[in-house]
């Protein structure tokens, strides 16, 4: 069938296994031409189809020759009907790592599950013994609580106060102001259930209670900071209290793990077209004209560049991992020059549809969009037709 993009709201439905995989080949081209890391050699990737996950998934394959485990929950392919790109990314990556004789296997399923987590560990158990880097890069608006059986939502809100600022409508290029409401009852807790550390650290003390974390073993998660101008709706807001949790975590963790002198780090990563970022009031504007100062500035990364970096200068430098005041690794740094901030700021004060396109960089938004769903990526001709349905080496 021909595959076109087809828009619902800040959702794209469908995606093309042909770009999917160009993107997959593109990142693993990046990571080949910046040498080799001497990273982990058996690694359990938790949300590692898309975005950082995938990304981690590829650097450590390809970086450092490491045999992977992905876990993720993804729509798979039928006739007619295509899959989530998250799985045309992962049967991909798991091409290309066999045509490189390296071990890739993939499970599908919910990541929150003791019945996806026992699956996982019983993998681990049969083909590689033990794991040395657990990455944890999940993302998902709702989680059921295995123990308790409760389904619970997270919400993007401020807390206490309405909030009020500037949008983007990115496929139109509109710019407009909307206000937030504050969170409710319960918006908080159920946030903080979905989107903090208690998952994390389930799946390390079920990792651990097999003895299937190996000796210095390293666990990492993603999380995000970001600006002033995005504070009361994110840092200040629900997630900033499901973030500040995650980071929490990882010092529980890593105390967890002092018998086998284990670390839990957080990692701060920069402001990226996600399918997530999408759809978070403010972001996108913040993030096109973010795009146009770091691009003009020649420092501008996308996740394959900052993973990279997390890689070959943070965890695997050959030095103690470099922290900030609160433990954290930050690879947001170039996002958060302050002379970066301070172009942002200005151009957010004048940023109108007029000028939009002019001071910002709304089309390299757009682009890395597309890009999330396997269209407009250079080198795939979209007017041939292709098969939708893909399998996954290792699950079909």
């Amino acid at each position: 069938m021909i595959i076109e993009p087809r828009m619902r709201g800040f959702i794209c439905t469908t995606s093309h296994p042909d770009g999917c995989a160009q993107n997959v080949k593109n990142q693993i081209a990046y990571i080949k031409s910046k040498g080799a890391i001497d990273g982990a050699k058996k690694v359990l990737v938790i949300g590692g189809s898309t975005g950082f996950g995938l990304a981690s998934r590829i650097t450590s394959a390809f970086g450092s020759n490491a045999a992977t485990i992905g876990v993720f929950f993804e729509k798979e392919p039928a006739e007619g009907k295509t899959a989530s790109p998250g799985w045309y990314n992962s049967a991909a990556f798991e091409t290309e790592a066999h045509k490189a004789g390296i071990y890739a296997k993939s499970i599908n399923g919910d990541a929150f599950s003791n019945e996806i987590k026992k699956q996982t560990l019983d993998l681990i158990k049969a083909d590689l013994g033990q794991v040395d880097l657990v990455i944890y890069s999940l993302a998902s608006p709702v989680r059921m609580n295995p123990e308790t059986g409760v389904l619970h939502r997270s919400v993007l809100k401020p807390i206490g106060d309405v909030f009020t600022n500037k949008t983007v409508d990115f496929h139109s290029g509109k710019v407009s102001e909307i206000s937030i409401q504050p969170s409710g009852e319960g918006d908080i807790e159920n946030t903080v259930a979905v989107m903090g550390g208690e998952d994390w650290s389930m799946w390390i003390d079920a990792l651990q209670a097999e003895n299937l974390l190996a000796a210095g073993a390293t666990t990492v998660a993603y999380s995000y900071i970001g600006p002033s101008l995005t504070e009361a709706v994110y840092r200040k807001g629900t997630i900033g209290r499901a973030k500040d949790h995650l980071e929490a975590t990882a010092f529980a963790i890593t105390e967890k793990l002092a018998n086998i002198n284990g670390k839990a780090f957080v990692s701060v990563n920069k402001a990226l077209v996600t399918q997530a970022s999408s759809a978070i009031p403010v972001i996108p504007l913040y993030i096109s004209l973010l795009y146009k100062i770091m691009k003009e500035e020649g420092i501008h990364e996308g996740c394959i560049e900052q993973i990279q970096r997390l890689y070959q200068d943070r965890l695997y430098a050959g030095t103690e991992v470099p922290v900030d005041e609160k433990g954290r690794i930050r690879i947001d740094d170039l996002e958060m020059r302050a002379d970066v901030q301070e172009k942002v700021a200005k151009l957010w004060n004048v940023a109108v549809t007029e000028n939009l396109a002019e001071i910002g960089d709304l089309e390299g938004y757009r682009k890395d969009f597309y890009n999330l769903f396997g269209f407009d990526v250079e080198g795939v001709d979209y007017n041939t037709e292709t098969n939708e349905v893909v399998n996954i080496e290792s699950i079909a």
